[in-house]
């Protein structure tokens, strides 16, 4: 339904085919200083050459452990920061000089935070919070405000209740509500949801995802959802993209990634998850290990190091994204599921 939504769209220039956001080659390392004239020493190579798409009304969700560039490259994606390689094209027209201005493609890309206290100002009632990012785009501080009300009651907030508050007077799944409804104010297409569940308790947290489950479909969005919970992401997702060390290693529909993961990090993962049955419970830890320093990280594959399976061609032979079979969408950067890669599983994965 979010599909047609969005190839009715005045805005949708390249109808419901062309992917919404593609992107490319993204790279960000961090410089790291020390020493007495606090000179270079080294970098953190935080975001290190990924590419992925995203299609018109879908959900992207993207996991993977702490420190392995998801938060980073939702920064990337809003140009909150730079990258030092890579470009981002926004429904066939790329982002920077040259194409789409930082202004305009910022109406139509918005992000939530993970921390729903410190990302709104304490000094502004919540409903000027949500009319401030269109009265800066020249919309009338009257129709903003009005907009705003609107979106606190799309939200399930009571504008007469809610709108004169302050941040400190709501609870952390109100405060998210708000900011939800402040990535809405100029009616984007796409939003960046970095975390946005994961400070709230159980029942909270169900109720925002439904909500942006029920926002998705009446106002035909498109999400990139960010999480480290793999529940949360295969409840709210349609594909899933796992990162690792600043790296895509596997990419995919949900229920394949879920039901026949392909890459040992993504298997991993998913066999971290608790159970209730005690018939299923772990005797070993399904990975070991801490995950290598991000500023000198393995060559070859960077999981090698913590795989079970790795041999000398995982040292020497970078892996790229590939599929078992043509035009399939499920994708694993592993030596062990390309034929004639090497890697003495190869064969049989891929029979």
């Amino acid at each position: 339904m979010a599909t047609d939504t969005a190839s009715a769209d005045a805005r949708d220039r390249g109808g419901p085919a062309q992917p919404l956001l593609i992107v490319r080659g993204l790279r960000r390392y961090f410089p790291l200083k020390g020493g007495l004239f606090g000179r270079a020493v080294g970098t953190v190579q935080a975001v290190d050459g990924i590419g992925f798409a995203v299609m018109k009304g879908e959900t992207l969700g993207i996991v993977g452990e702490s420190g392995c560039g998801k938060s980073t490259t939702a920064r990337l994606l809003m140009r909150l920061m730079e990258p030092d390689a890579g470009e981002v094209i926004f429904d066939g027209e790329p982002v920077g000089p040259g194409g789409m201005s930082l202004r305009e493609m910022r109406r139509q890309i918005q992000m939530v935070f993970q921390d729903s206290y410190a990302s709104l100002n304490p000094r502004l009632p919540i409903e000027d919070t949500i009319a401030f990012a269109p009265t800066v785009h020249g919309v009338p501080k009257a129709k903003a405000r009005a907009r705003a009300r609107e979106l606190l009651a799309a939200v399930g907030l009571a504008p007469d209740q809610f709108a004169r508050r302050y941040p400190h007077e709501l609870s952390g799944g109100q405060r998210q509500r708000v900011n939800i409804a402040r990535a809405l104010a100029l009616e984007p297409r796409v939003i960046v949801l970095d975390e946005p569940v994961s400070a709230l308790d159980k029942s909270v947290e169900a109720q925002v995802l439904n909500l942006l489950v029920d926002l998705k479909r009446e106002f035909g969005l498109t999400y990139v959802f960010i999480s480290h919970d793999l529940n949360v992401v295969q409840f709210i997702s349609d594909r899933v993209l796992v990162m690792y060390l600043g790296q895509v290693v596997e990419i995919g529909p949900v229920e394949s990634i879920y039901g026949a993961p392909r890459h040992p990090y993504t298997r991993a993962l998913l066999a971290s998850r608790p159970s209730m049955d005690p018939a299923r419970r772990m005797t070993e830890p399904p990975l070991t290990g801490d995950p290598p320093n991000p500023i000198n990280p393995p060559s070859g594959c960077r999981f090698r190091t913590r795989c079970a399976w790795a041999e000398p061609v995982c040292a020497a032979v970078t892996p790229t994204l590939a599929a078992n079979a043509a035009g399939e969408t499920h994708l694993a950067a592993c030596h062990m599921t390309v034929p004639g890669s090497g890697h003495s599983r190869a064969a049989a994965c891929a029979a």
